[in-house]
């Protein structure tokens, strides 16, 4: 009787044993898969973390070079309206964020004495002022873009809100800035002071549906 219990023990001792290697051994298994998983949570915020510098360094980066094109496009502006307009306005431009997108406004500033007037292009002493600006943004964009944009330039109507009391200074920056550049611009125009003032200038007719063009030679 008693020998047979302890050989019923003696199994369970066995089933135990072989069920505690088991266990042990499942155990051993999950310990390695964690070692494993948080290796890789560990890589994983090492790499979140580089790339969380990365983003700030880019963000810094674009900034800077942001900041460093506006400088640009004010100053190539504001020398283009003291040119044109002989006074001392200022070109700037203004960022700010919508919907996190970078959003650049223009303004034109005026001192007064000791009162100083910053407005819109489009609302600053009249039209003359936009088509400044804008032959002048274009100038600058074209410029500083990169890679550079090659071939002409092409105005359609430039300067026709500019006043003739300064469409020859107009007209004069708009040479300089084709030799500054080294780029040809091709305008179409009906200001007689811009067309004389260009380097080759032809008439373009139209009678009875058919257009003709002529060089005019003697006028340039």
């Amino acid at each position: 009787m008693i020998p047979s219990k302890l050989e019923g023990l003696l199994q369970r001792k066995e089933q135990f044993s072989a069920t505690l290697q088991r266990e042990i051994g499942k155990r051993q298994v999950l310990e390695d898969e964690l070692e494993r998983i948080s290796g890789e949570i560990q890589n994983l915020e090492a790499e979140e973390k580089l790339l969380e510098e990365v983003v700030i360094l880019l963000q810094k980066t674009a900034e800077y070079a942001r900041d460093q094109a506006a400088n640009q496009v004010e100053e190539l502006v504001t020398r283009c309206l003291a040119y044109i307009l002989e006074n001392d306005a200022r070109f700037s431009v203004e960022f700010s964020e919508s919907r996190g997108l970078p959003i650049a406004e223009f303004f034109v500033i005026s001192d007064y004495g000791d009162a100083t007037v910053k407005t819109k292009p489009e609302r600053s002493r009249g039209g003359g002022v936009v088509d400044v600006v804008s032959f002048a943004l274009r100038m600058a964009f074209l410029e500083i873009h990169r890679p550079a944009l090659k071939g002409p330039l092409f105005l359609d109507e430039p300067g026709k809100h500019v006043s003739e009391d300064y469409i020859f200074n107009f007209g004069e920056f708009i040479k300089e800035c084709a030799q500054l550049f080294d780029r040809q611009i091709i305008m179409v125009t009906h200001n007689d002071h811009l067309s004389q003032m260009s380097d080759r200038a032809f008439r373009v007719q139209i009678r009875g549906g058919i257009s003709s063009v002529e060089e005019l030679e003697g006028e340039v």
